[in-house]
């Protein structure tokens, strides 16, 4: 849950402060430009469905562990090259998650490479930091590809809408309304597993090769 609620708080703080450089203060002035879990917590992504999803893992259900913060408030009209901006700025978040990934692969290949965490690592601390980096490159390659799906109100949806044709904003709308629901059927019937999953194995090759 740690390593989620800051997972969550980096995408949402990196959407803040990319949209306050494209010239939008409005996430800023809200106190958005923070890693404070406090200013991200989204009733339903940040708790209700982590939390089930706890309940069920420890019952022997699977049930994926996602969540998103609650949505970084920005005003487009105030924008410098809104075009540009809107990508940008809902790219900030997955390009955040994808930096701490990549620092935490780089800390896990270093101490494979050092022999393991047995080696490695202290023994008294050895589990924690292990555990902590692992959650960590998961949690953060699972939200990058989870927000990159092109469904409201995941980011890749709003990069999505940079790019279609002005007749095609009218089904947006109509997404945007149901997003929450659809979201949450898509991660309950295993969609997003079919295509995170897969993703994870890669990176798991990636970390455990030539070790």
């Amino acid at each position: 849950m740690v390593v989620l609620l800051l997972a969550i708080s980096a995408h949402e703080a990196a959407h803040a402060w990319m949209s306050w450089k494209f010239g939008d203060d409005t996430a800023r002035l809200l106190g958005r430009v923070t890693l404070n879990p406090v200013a991200h917590t989204d009733p339903i992504g940040t708790l209700l469905l982590p939390i089930l999803g706890f309940i069920f893992s420890s019952a022997g259900l699977f049930m994926p562990l996602l969540g998103w913060g609650k949505p970084t408030p920005v005003n487009p009209l105030r924008w410098r090259n809104k075009d540009l901006a809107n990508v940008m700025v809902s790219l900030a978040g997955i390009l955040a998650n994808i930096f701490i990934a990549s620092i935490a692969f780089v800390i896990l290949k270093a101490i494979l490479m050092q022999g393991g965490p047995a080696v490695a690592l202290p023994g008294s601390i050895r589990e924690p930091i292990w555990l902590f980096l692992v959650y960590m490159l998961m949690m953060n390659v699972s939200l990058a590809v989870f927000n990159l799906l092109p469904f409201p109100p995941l980011d890749g949806s709003k990069v999505l809408e940079t790019f279609l044709p002005a007749s095609m904003q009218p089904m947006l709308e109509i997404l945007e309304q149901y997003g929450y629901i659809i979201l949450v059927v898509l991660i309950y019937v295993g969609f997003t597993s079919a295509i995170i999953g897969p993703i994870m194995q890669f990176v798991w090759y990636l970390l455990f090769l030539g070790v």
